[in-house]
């Protein structure tokens, strides 16, 4: 039965059949109902033969972690299936429009006080399962040849979980490349359930169309092909670039320097230290001393 996006279908492996006075013994086991169809109707069957008590008293059980709530108690439906189900003649509950939160165990629980066995029940584990949507695919357009580089894949509405597949150029990527001759040599890694996959250095075999595949019990959906292409690192052009950065650097600093040896950066300053008069033409030069305040002299001889 095909499926859209998000949509369900209704499969029933169970037995129908609830005996008050005598009950067969494969009627112990679990009932198992799996419900894929979106707004589908749900049949819990609780049929009741051989009862000699005119009027039993049915009840229904919703059982989840939280414990058991009432479904049909005192010839009410109650609790979130008040407006979406309704009592089937004798005892079956039948949900009109099933959802994934409907998802639980549910006991149908009969007593026949007049009967001989005046109580019996049986229990139903509903499954509600939803075919994913189409999943959202991020896919690099290029990446260097020997560089990694990461695709990803999610969806968040089907249920159970999805689980992830991924396909390059139409042909189904193996969780373990090393199972395939031709993923032999790629470095990926791939995690099926968070949808990742992973190229630790990514080669020119790796470039192609890739395209993402969410599934789960009820069906699966398709992301479109994005192509990614690997391109080779121009090493020459690297090496020319540094060289002529280092060129431009050395010619800076050597101009730096002869600019400093012609005095373009020196600053002279005079202080009161290095203070010296200039000598006068009477031949006496005069000096001033570190602890006097006045300038002496001393006389010299010119020859």
């Amino acid at each position: 039965m095909m499926n859209h996006p998000g949509q369900m279908s209704l499969t029933v492996r169970t037995y129908h059949f609830i005996y008050i006075l005598k009950i067969p013994e494969h009627l112990n086991k679990l009932q198992i109902l799996n419900c894929l169809s979106v707004s589908t109707e749900v049949e819990l069957s609780c049929l009741i033969e051989s009862i000699s008590t005119t009027n039993p008293r049915i009840e229904w059980k919703k059982i989840t972690r939280d414990g058991p709530s009432y479904v049909y108690f005192d010839k009410k439906i109650s609790g979130d299936l008040e407006d979406r189900a309704v009592i089937r003649e004798p005892a079956s509950l039948l949900i009109t429009n099933a959802t994934r939160s409907d998802t639980a165990k549910y006991r149908c629980e009969v007593t026949a006080a007049e009967d001989q066995k005046s109580f019996d029940e049986i229990v139903i584990d509903l499954v509600v399962r939803v075919k994913p949507v189409v999943p959202k695919c991020r896919v690099p357009k290029s990446v260097p040849f020997g560089k990694s580089a990461e695709l990803s894949c999610m969806e968040e509405e089907g249920f159970p979980k999805s689980q992830y597949q991924w396909f390059k150029n139409k042909e189904e990527i193996p969780d373990d490349p090393k199972t395939s001759l031709k993923f032999f040599n790629s470095s990926y890694t791939l995690n099926a359930d968070t949808g990742t996959l992973k190229f630790i250095a990514v080669r020119k075999e790796d470039a192609g169309e890739y395209f993402c595949r969410a599934k789960n019990d009820a069906g699966h959906a398709e992301c479109a092909a994005q192509k990614m292409e690997v391109y080779d690192i121009d090493v020459v052009g690297i090496i020319l670039g540094v060289l002529v950065v280092v060129i431009v650097l050395l010619c800076i600093t050597v101009g730096i320097c002869c600019a400093y040896k012609q005095g373009y950066f020196s600053t002279q300053k005079q202080t009161g230290n290095n203070y010296k008069v200039p000598a006068k033409g009477d031949g006496v030069d005069y000096v001033r001393t570190e602890d006097e305040g006045d300038f002496r002299h001393k006389s010299s001889f010119v020859i």
